[in-house]
C-alpha cells in the first residue's frame, strides 16, 4: 500500500539530530534498529506519535522530510489503529530534511506544541 504524502515527519532528541548532521545521515534509534526500519509519521499522526512515544520529553526536534530525496525504500505499512505509517528501510540522509525545529512542551498541559505541518 502507498500514499502520496510529499512530507513525512520524524521526532527525535536534539542530540540525535546533532549527531546525524555530523554523520550526514540518521541511522535510527534503538527502537528503529530493532524493528528494521525508521519510523515516521504523517502530519495527521505526528501529535499522537509525540504523546505516545515522547510524552513529557523535552529537547526534541521535529524534522520535515522530503520523500523525494530519500535513497532507501519508503513503505507505507499498517500500524497503530490500522493506519498506514511511513517506514524507511535504510538511513535518513540529512539532505532529505528540509526543515528541523525544536518541539517544545507546553508548560500548562505538558504536551508538545506543534507548528503548522504540511498535509
Amino acid at each position: 500500500m502507498t500514499t502520496s504524502a510529499a512530507t513525512i515527519y520524524r521526532i527525535l532528541p536534539a542530540a540525535a539530530w546533532t549527531e546525524a548532521q555530523a554523520a550526514g545521515a540518521f541511522a535510527g534509534s534503538a527502537h528503529d534498529l530493532r524493528d528494521g526500519f525508521i519510523h515516521f509519521s504523517t502530519a495527521a499522526q505526528a501529535a499522537e506519535t509525540a504523546a505516545k512515544h515522547y510524552g513529557g520529553q523535552a529537547d526534541l526536534v521535529l524534522l520535515w522530510v522530503d520523500v523525494t530525496r530519500l535513497d532507501a525504500p519508503l513503505k507505507w505499512e499498517v500500524s497503530r489503529n490500522g493506519a498506514l505509517f511511513p517506514h524507511l528501510y535504510g538511513a535518513l540522509p540529512v539532505a532529505a530534511v528540509r526543515r528541523a525545529e525544536p518541539l517544545p512542551l507546553d508548560a500548562a498541559t505538558g504536551r508538545h506544541v506543534f507548528p503548522a505541518l504540511d498535509p
